[in-house]
């Protein structure tokens, strides 16, 4: 999927793979693409400063941890970003029901 797409849609998506689990980056990575059947493989460029971003707004915290035996920056959801979360996808469910009620085909009386 082009990354232009999501564009607008990273943080709930950020979000909502944090929202069980303090991940570390390339898990966030890696969980976007399995949860979404491979559809997503997104940059780490991307990724990356959209975490930053999410931690300077207090929506993520940070800490260091050894995974695997290597030295990582683990990612957990605050409660403000689980309020932000909510209201994410709060605005997905209205965007996709308006897109939806568009695309889909009235017939006619």
């Amino acid at each position: 999927m082009n990354t232009d797409a999501l564009r607008g849609h990273m943080d709930a998506l950020l979000l909502s793979v944090l929202e069980h689990e303090p991940l570390h980056g390339y898990a966030i990575i890696e969980a976007l693409q399995e949860r979404s059947g491979g559809a997503l493989s997104v940059p780490t460029g991307t990724v990356y400063p959209a975490l930053r971003r999410l931690e300077r707004v207090g929506h993520l915290t940070s800490e260091w941890a050894t995974v695997g035996g290597r030295k990582r920056r683990t990612y957990r959801l605050t409660p403000s970003g689980r309020t932000a979360l909510a209201g994410e996808r709060s605005e997905w469910r209205a965007f996709t029901d308006a897109i939806g009620s568009v695309l889909t085909p009235r017939l006619l009386p």
